[in-house]
């Protein structure tokens, strides 16, 4: 009996240990996205997962290193700057109208086909913003996917790698 006594608590610390370093797997998913021919400046462009409820999970991407900015983006605002993760390693330059850019997503397959949602939202300075210039949910067959957009996106092009 002394001895359970004794294996028990090593146990639990043991299971603690091996839930703390587990790791959410992601998967690589590559994604052009080709803007519209505006004139002005360049866009922000910040790509989140939504959760099935409709929140913010997490910020998968922005487009626009200049964070004087960020508050241009309400509605990302509004999740962001509560919590200010850093996102130098999932941050670039902005690009213009008629442009386009290639990018690498890291999507947590977690989350795929599971009710989960990608939402590309824009804003371009003295222009519009719009929320969900392309939303649409997380499946495995959206990953590999053309999707057009209703605001300064023409259109993205998923394709898993």
């Amino acid at each position: 009996m002394k001895t359970l006594f004794k294996i028990i608590p090593v146990m639990v610390i043991a299971i603690l240990l091996l839930s703390a370093f587990t790791t959410t797997e992601n998967k690589a998913v590559k994604c052009l996205i080709q803007m519209t021919n505006y004139t002005g400046e360049g866009a922000y462009v910040i790509v989140s997962l939504m959760n099935p409820s409709g929140d913010y999970e997490e910020t998968l991407y922005v487009q626009g290193k200049d964070s004087e900015w960020f508050s241009e983006i309400p509605e990302w605002w509004k999740f962001y700057g509560k919590y200010r993760p850093n996102i130098d390693a999932i941050s670039s330059a902005t690009i213009s109208g008629g442009e386009r850019t290639v990018t690498v997503l890291q999507i947590p397959t977690d989350k795929v086909d599971k009710g989960y949602s990608l939402r590309f939202e824009t804003s371009v300075e003295d222009q519009d913003y719009y929320a969900a210039d392309i939303q649409f949910e997380l499946t495995t067959e959206n990953l590999k996917s053309k999707k057009e957009g209703k605001g300064f996106i023409r259109y993205i092009r998923m394709l898993l790698q």
